[in-house]
């Protein structure tokens, strides 16, 4: 209970921090909502030559966009973590009794919940759009984006604390995302590419989830590729929660 009470706590006060400027929720979903509307219709005449993607194309692009979302928002919540430090507030809030834990989870609610909410906005204009999913198959795949959207907070609060610089945060994030968008099949399914290329986009466990996600919205929930890629945002979620609560515990961090 104690820890609980802790991590609300800091969770209260991280969210009247956004509160304060929620213009940060509606920056973070600017990206896939103009992917949205400006390469969603590209789309349409295209979507029913790629094999498995069904025959619409916000049924295909959405969730792909969903999953982004998850990744590139989280990602970069370190860099107000980084602000934090800078100011004293993390030694602050250190020199009290709470648990070290508590203080990343607490955070980490923050940022699931306004990961939430853009999720919640990004998949209803989709459906605004023309998308056709099943309701439970939207449900578990909002769900896996949860868990991606966590496992990269947490390394990002990790990679926050490690560097304490964004001059040096910025660009490692740079280099580790753009190989992940091009290689998870996010805009475009990897089945359209070279041999060679859909064999290193099989070691990205992003590409798992972005199949996931797309499965389960056009309602495959039994398929395989559902278990694989929740497996895969459980087992990422798990390494970001052990790296950042490594990091928030180090007495130098």
């Amino acid at each position: 209970m104690r820890f609980l009470r802790e991590s609300y706590i800091v969770f209260r006060r991280q969210l009247r921090m956004n509160l304060r400027n929620p213009a940060w929720v509606l920056i973070g979903i600017m990206q896939p909502v103009m992917y949205l509307v400006l390469f969603g219709p590209l789309l349409k005449p295209l979507v029913e030559q790629f094999p498995g993607a069904g025959d619409n194309a916000y049924t295909f692009l959405v969730p792909g966009l969903l999953v982004q979302l998850g990744m590139f928002g989280a990602m970069f919540a370190g860099f107000g973590l980084i602000g934090e430090w800078r100011e004293g507030v993390i030694e602050a809030e250190r020199v009290t009794p709470a648990s070290r834990t508590a203080l990343l989870f607490g955070r980490l609610l923050r940022d699931l919940l306004q990961l939430l909410v853009q999720a919640l906005i990004l998949v209803g204009l989709g459906f605004a759009m023309g998308m056709r999913g099943s309701v439970v198959g939207v449900i578990i795949g909002i769900v896996i984006t949860l868990l991606v959207g966590g496992a990269c907070a947490a390394a990002s609060n990790a990679l926050a604390l490690t560097t304490k610089s964004e001059d040096v945060m910025a660009p490692v994030l740079n280099m580790l995302l753009m190989p992940i968008l091009l290689l998870s099949g996010i805009l475009l399914p990897m089945t359209l590419g070279p041999a060679w290329l859909k064999r290193v986009s099989d070691f990205m466990p992003f590409r798992w989830i972005v199949d996931a996600v797309r499965s389960s919205f056009l309602g495959d929930i039994a398929a395989s590729s559902v278990g694989w890629g929740l497996l895969a945002a459980v087992v990422l979620s798990a390494l970001g929660g052990w790296w950042g609560t490594s990091v928030f515990r180090k007495e130098n961090a």
